[in-house]
């Protein structure tokens, strides 16, 4: 009996009671032994759950829900309460209304907080259609250099500011929420629309509505952009509403405003206004000279862009009249 008691203390492997655990890689080969060489026993996929049956030094062995059992490297594997903080995320955001919909460049992990070096779980593939909700910043990890927490989004940038990059909270088209690079994510917006941007970086995108031009309709835009770069103190600081001209078949500049400290999310809605109909309304969250965030709405009537003055609100307080280009 001692010498069994011996025997078991040494044993290389670990015995785990219910232990369950998630598969973070795109997919895994499940083998029977933790050896060079090993015979395949099944294969598990992104976002299985698999309960952990003992744990070697750098594998595990698990058993699937469809009953196969076999060793795979723990690093493809994540926790329950991982799992728990992604389901957490998708029920808090389930309301947030997408700011744009992007095209994920190449595959992509799915992060549970903005930096990469936090946890992932779900991974995009290369082209994934996915709709973006919130926008945030975080010190970019140097090498040999400890991950910061995310910043405040909307906070003063210090006198000498350490390299920034910006981060997408995404969700996908099967409900996953969480954080992808936002360098990772294309903005979908037609070519017509983009060719505008001048250099600028369009971060939100909307359709206002749609005008007849012969046998179909075209969207008529209302776009977000900033400078082309990481870090900034706000989402966007500048609008631009862009209307299709039916009798030319293009699109012009209907309005454009700048110098905005502007944070997401935008509304886009639809509104009575009597004799005027029912026309787009947008409404911009931004921070005036004392820092608190205040409400802007806008109507379109085609191809006039009018500020929508609020209780006590006076046209000296409004927006800058609206430009027209060709």
């Amino acid at each position: 009996m001692l010498l069994a008691l011996l025997l078991s203390g040494c044993g290389h492997v670990r015995r785990r009671a219910g232990e369950v655990a998630y598969v973070s890689a795109p997919q895994a080969i499940l083998r029977d032994h933790v050896a060079t060489v090993y015979a395949k026993t099944g294969v598990v996929k992104n976002g299985e759950r698999v309960e952990i049956l003992e744990r070697d030094r750098h594998f595990a062995r698990v058993h699937t829900a469809s009953g196969a059992e076999g060793w795979v490297e723990q690093r493809y594997l994540v926790t329950q309460q991982v799992f728990d903080g992604f389901q957490k995320l998708a029920q808090q955001e389930q309301n947030d209304p997408p700011q744009a919909t992007g095209v994920t460049r190449n595959d992509t992990n799915l992060h549970l907080d903005p930096g990469r070096d936090t946890e992932h779980l779900y991974q995009l593939d290369q082209g994934a259609k996915v709709s973006l909700l919130k926008r945030a910043t975080v010190e970019k990890n140097l090498p040999g250099a400890a991950p910061r927490p995310a910043m405040n989004t909307h906070a003063l940038a210090p006198a000498v500011a350490p390299p920034m990059e910006d981060w997408w909270l995404i969700r996908d088209p099967q409900g996953h929420v969480g954080w992808v690079l936002s360098r990772l994510v294309d903005i979908d917006v037609p070519l017509e629309i983009a060719e505008y941007a001048e250099g600028q970086r369009i971060v939100a995108s909307f359709v206002l509505d749609q005008v007849q031009d012969g046998d179909q309709k075209v969207p008529q835009y209302l776009e977000l952009l900033t400078d082309p770069k990481d870090g900034m103190p706000f989402d966007y600081n500048q609008i631009r509403v862009f209307t299709w001209n039916v009798k030319r078949h293009r699109y012009e500049t209907a309005y454009r405003e700048h110098n905005l400290n502007g944070t997401l999310p935008v509304m886009v809605s639809q509104e009575n206004f009597d004799k005027e109909g029912t026309l787009p309304v947008f409404v911009l969250r931004v921070k005036d000279d004392n820092g608190e965030v205040v409400e802007r709405k806008y109507k379109l009537q085609t191809p006039i862009v009018h500020r929508v003055l609020g209780p006590g609100e006076t046209p000296a307080q409004a927006a800058p009249r609206h430009k027209r280009s060709g």
